[in-house]
């Protein structure tokens, strides 16, 4: 998993740092109030009293959508008490549409003295209040979607945050179990050549100094190039190859064209372990057969070998290298890997296929 920048900032909107959003907010409203000179007439010049009722109405909207988006909205739409929001909304509306209604009568006054008798003031009153309830009650409700889209972004935000930073411990913990157990199983193959020849041995324990130097240096990081990991794969088998007996038939082949291609470290070694520890009888003949093959977007290992289960009191390894390989599987590669284990009669075999 590639490192990056923390982001599980509560200002941040979908990857947005939330003073972008208000710098985006400024910039909408600038060209809300410069629009009516877009209109002007031929000599440039806007007609004040016009350009003052066009105020005034903006200046209403940006009210009602800032008191609702800064406050009302998360004090009782988040709280769950969608009385009061509805009530103060309705407050806010009257005090609203009554000022705005006293500040369009005095740009009236002063711009056309002539007024309608009382009955046309009467219908002029009503469908002013009419308009300016149905705009405020849109401007709401957009002030209410905008603000619990803007939520729900950072709620999920910070859900794959942490969702992330636990994948990110589970694999950590995954990794931390699988090295002591190849190491286990590893030193209990040297012990055992110790016996047999003590020159084997040491070279047993030259290589395994370049296995330990791969898994404590490059396999911390969580991608390194497929050739590495390749590298790693062949000490280990030339390390096993070494305390195979005369009986038991090895053939390897690894073609692997993908060089520079990242690749998690350590996926193919719980399988090559397995076809060793299984694959291998002391008395009767046993073959194990490795390829791994790739290209520049698929890496795929097939191990076929015979079949000779351990005892149950055998615990070497303790079976957790399979299935700690299925766990960081599904965590690194999901749904772009197939994994395959079976027994087919005496021989067993084990398929990993990769999506790079």
């Amino acid at each position: 998993m590639t490192k990056s920048k923390n982001t599980s900032d509560p200002a941040t909107i979908s990857g947005m740092p939330e003073r972008y959003i208000w710098i985006i907010h400024v910039i909408l409203w600038i060209v809300l109030l410069v629009f009516p000179f877009l209109f002007a007439n031929r000599d440039g010049e806007v007609n004040i009293p016009d350009y003052l009722r066009f105020l005034t109405v903006l200046t209403g909207i940006m009210i009602v959508f800032y008191v609702n988006y800064l406050y009302l909205v998360k004090r009782f739409i988040f709280s769950r008490r969608m009385w009061q929001f509805v009530v103060v909304n309705l407050l806010l509306f009257i005090v609203m549409m009554v000022v705005s209604h006293f500040i369009m009568e005095m740009i009236q006054a002063n711009d056309r003295p002539m007024r309608p008798g009382p009955q046309g003031r009467r219908h002029v009153f009503i469908a002013f209040m009419f308009f300016d309830f149905v705009k405020y009650l849109f401007v709401a409700a957009l002030s209410v979607a905008l603000k619990m889209t803007s939520e729900w972004y950072k709620t999920e935000h910070k859900r794959k945050e942490l969702e992330k930073m636990h994948s990110e411990a589970e694999l950590q913990n995954l990794k931390s179990q699988l090295n002591p157990h190849f190491l286990f199983n590893t030193l209990n193959n040297i012990y055992s050549l110790i016996a047999i020849s003590s020159e084997r041995a040491q070279e047993a324990v030259h290589v395994l100094s370049k296995l330990l130097r791969y898994i404590l240096y490059d396999s911390s990081q969580p991608f390194v190039p497929v050739e590495r990991d390749i590298d790693f794969v062949h000490n280990y088998i030339e390390l096993m190859r070494i305390r195979l007996p005369n009986h038991a038939e090895l053939k390897t082949d690894i073609q692997v064209s993908s060089l520079g291609v990242p690749i998690a470290p350590l996926l193919f070694i719980s399988l090559i372990e397995n076809a060793f520890k299984h694959g291998v009888s002391n008395n009767k003949p046993s073959f194990i057969d490795i390829c791994i093959t790739s290209d520049n977007e698929h890496i795929k290992c097939s191990i076929r070998n015979s079949y000779f289960p351990k005892n149950e009191d055998d615990d070497s390894g303790s079976g957790i290298g399979i299935v700690n390989l299925r766990r960081r599987l599904d965590l690194l590669y999901p749904n772009s890997y197939n994994f395959i284990c079976e027994r087919d009669g005496d021989i067993y075999i084990s398929e990993l296929a990769i999506t790079l």
